[in-house]
């Protein structure tokens, strides 16, 4: 009697796993299976790198093929509304960053970046760091800060823009400190880098990667992070928060999702591959010699994030009155 329980309740659970499957429309992927991973950033900057570098991580673990397809433009709604028509089966991915939470308030869409989507995860953080030249007289924020006020309407304030996080948080702080800088737009991380050395603004910001040459030599000076904690290879660099500047903290984040209704077990399946891949030594070490610090929060609790995320930029946004155009 007691091998015929045991039985019974092996099939019971063999019933409900199959019924878990059945509900959620398919299987999980298979080893053979090859999955696109949509980058709407250009070719060679940080989506590509991290959707390459994991992609080739879980294709040597897991036995299936991840290709990346770059698909930049219109701010990167050209390849997201490619991924959200895109089937439900697991075999099409979007890697995306903060525009993704951006773009609704600011561009007209036809997807719904929290209803056309099923987050995966966070995968990394990317720190920033607003610099001056290695050459001016700016060595703090507070240098910074008195300055535009001394000298009002003189002073410029660079980054990737418009319509950016770096240009949401500068318009808040505008406001909240009554500092009369101009916001000067770039299309990318490194045209600000070379404005900044050139001295054609007075500061700009930008990927810690993209700075971090700069600082070593000295042509750039570092003056915060506006990052909410220090970067760990900067630790006497200040927080734009914590030098009293708290509307300039925002985070760059990357993270990865699939189309909406794909199945619950793929999502799960892939939340996996990506955080193991991220936990392999070699690859945490290649990560975070680009700047790039490992954050592996996925399924609701990244999905939490982005709709506060969308909340708060929206907000902002709509007070500040910021275009993308």
């Amino acid at each position: 009697m007691q091998l015929l329980r045991g039985f019974l309740h092996l099939v019971a659970r063999a019933t409900t796993g199959a019924l878990f499957l059945l509900a959620c429309g398919q299987s999980a992927l298979p080893q053979t299976a090859t999955i696109k991973i949509v980058n709407p950033y250009p070719p060679g900057g940080t989506a590509d790198i991290i959707a390459r570098l994991l992609g080739d991580q879980i294709g040597r673990t897991q036995g299936v093929t991840m290709v990346v397809e770059n698909r930049p433009g219109g701010g990167t709604v050209i390849g997201t509304e490619a991924a959200a028509r895109a089937a439900p089966d697991g075999s099409t991915l979007l890697i995306t960053s903060v525009a993704f939470v951006i773009n609704p308030h600011v561009r007209k869409l036809n997807y719904d970046p929290l209803a056309s989507f099923e987050p995966i995860c966070n995968l990394v953080q990317s720190p920033q760091v607003i610099v001056a030249n290695g050459g001016s007289p700016y060595r703090t924020m507070a240098d910074l800060t008195n300055a535009a006020r001394a000298k009002p309407g003189q002073l410029t304030f660079a980054s990737t823009g418009p319509a950016s996080p770096s240009h949401v948080a500068f318009e808040m702080e505008k406001r909240i400190a009554g500092l009369d800088m101009i916001y000067v737009p770039f299309p990318g991380n490194a045209p600000v880098v070379n404005a900044v050395l050139g001295g054609h603004v007075t500061v700009g910001v930008a990927n810690y990667a993209d700075v971090v040459g700069h600082l070593k030599v000295g042509t750039l000076r570092a003056l915060a992070t506006t990052s909410p904690t220090r970067i760990e290879a900067l630790p006497d660099l200040p927080t734009a928060a914590g030098a009293g500047h708290k509307a300039l903290e925002y985070d760059i984040w990357f993270g990865m999702l699939a189309p909406a209704k794909t199945p619950k077990n793929i999502v799960s399946q892939l939340s996996g591959w990506f955080v193991a891949a991220m936990q392999v030594p070699a690859i945490k070490a290649k990560l975070v010699e680009q700047g790039l610090y490992p954050v592996g929060a996925c399924g609701a609790e990244f999905a939490t994030e982005l709709r506060r995320q969308h909340a708060d930029y929206g907000r902002i946004i709509r007070e500040a009155n910021i275009k993308a155009e």
